[in-house]
C-alpha cells in the first residue's frame, strides 16, 4: 500500500504540546459579548468579598427605613411585631456587618446595592397600590419574602466566601445574621399562611 507524501509529513510530524503562558493564551481565546471589566473591578476573592459586604451595608441601612413605613401600613397585629421586631434585628444586622469590616481591617463603607434598591421600590409601589387592611397586609407579606430571599441569598455566599478566605471571625458574624434571616422569614411564612385561611373563611362567610 503506497502512502502519499501528505500522510508521511503527518506521519513524522510530532505533536507540539504548549505549557505554561502559551497554553493559557491558547485556552482564554477572547470571546464575542464578554464584558469588559471596570478598572476597579475585583480581582481576587478578597475584593469580590468587600464589595458584597458594601453591599448589604447599605441594603441592611436602607431596610431599617422600610420596616418602619411597613410596620406603620400593616393592620395584623401579628404583622406589625413581625415587621417591629425584624427592624430591631436588622438594626443589629447593620452594628454586626460593622464588626465584619473591623475583622478584616477595613472601614465600614456603604455602596448602593440596586437588587435591595429595587425590592424596596416595589415595596413602596405595593403599599401605594393597595387598600389599607388585609390585601395590603398580604401584598408586604410577599415583599418582605423577596427581601428576605435576597439577604438569605446575600449573606450565604458572602459567609462561604469568608470561610474560602480563612477569616473565621468573619465567617461566625455572617452566619449569625444569615439564621436570623432564615428565621424571619419561617416567621413571614407562617404569617401568610394564617393570613391566607382568615381570608379565605372571610370569603366563605360572604
Amino acid at each position: 500500500m503506497k502512502t502519499t507524501k501528505e500522510e508521511s509529513v503527518k506521519a513524522v510530524k510530532p505533536s507540539i504540546k504548549r505549557t505554561g503562558r502559551a497554553a493559557q493564551e491558547l485556552t482564554a481565546m477572547p470571546k464575542d459579548g464578554v464584558v469588559k471589566a471596570k478598572p476597579d473591578a475585583a480581582e481576587n476573592l478578597r475584593d469580590f468579598l468587600e464589595d458584597g459586604l458594601k453591599d448589604i451595608y447599605w441594603a441592611e441601612k436602607a431596610l431599617t427605613k422600610a420596616l418602619a413605613k411597613m410596620a406603620k401600613n400593616a393592620t395584623s397585629t401579628q404583622l406589625i411585631k413581625a415587621f417591629e421586631d425584624h427592624l430591631k434585628e436588622t438594626e443589629e444586622h447593620v452594628t454586626r456587618l460593622e464588626q465584619v469590616f473591623e475583622s478584616l481591617g477595613l472601614e465600614a463603607v456603604a455602596k448602593k446595592c440596586d437588587a435591595m434598591a429595587g425590592l424596596l421600590d416595589e415595596t413602596d409601589k405595593i403599599i401605594q397600590e393597595t387598600e389599607v387592611g388585609n390585601v395590603r397586609d398580604a401584598a408586604m407579606i410577599a415583599a418582605a419574602q423577596k427581601v428576605e430571599h435576597y439577604e438569605i441569598a446575600a449573606y450565604g455566599t458572602l459567609r462561604v466566601y469568608a470561610v474560602t478566605l480563612g477569616k473565621t471571625r468573619t465567617a461566625l458574624l455572617l452566619a449569625k445574621t444569615l439564621a436570623e434571616e432564615k428565621n424571619a422569614e419561617i416567621k413571614l411564612k407562617e404569617i401568610a399562611v394564617s393570613h391566607i385561611n382568615v381570608d379565605a373563611a372571610h370569603e366563605g362567610h360572604k
